[in-house]
């Protein structure tokens, strides 16, 4: 970094209220793929994600999965968000 740059976020965040759970992106990209059900449920089926109803635990969403195994991320994405439906996520 040069002297001029400065140590503040490229990004402005803003002073809104904060939101509970992580993107499931974030979780499908901690995961290596392909996976089955019951490995992501032992990684991260106690992770809360944001979904446009307020927080829920994964593990609560894969139960509702028929599926067994994940062959790619967007495989995982697309069954989480048939359960979850699409939508903005509410704020506090």
């Amino acid at each position: 970094m040069s002297d001029d740059e400065e140590d503040e976020p490229a990004i402005e965040l803003g002073d809104g209220a904060d939101v509970e759970g992580v993107p499931i992106a974030q979780v499908s990209a901690r995961l290596m793929w392909g996976i089955e059900k019951s490995d992501v449920r032992r990684r991260e089926g106690d992770t809360v994600i944001r979904t446009p109803d307020g927080p829920r635990e994964l593990g609560e969403i894969l139960d509702e999965i028929d599926a067994v195994y994940f062959d790619r991320r967007q495989a995982f994405e697309s069954a989480v968000r048939n359960v979850i439906g699409h939508g903005p996520v509410p704020t506090e």
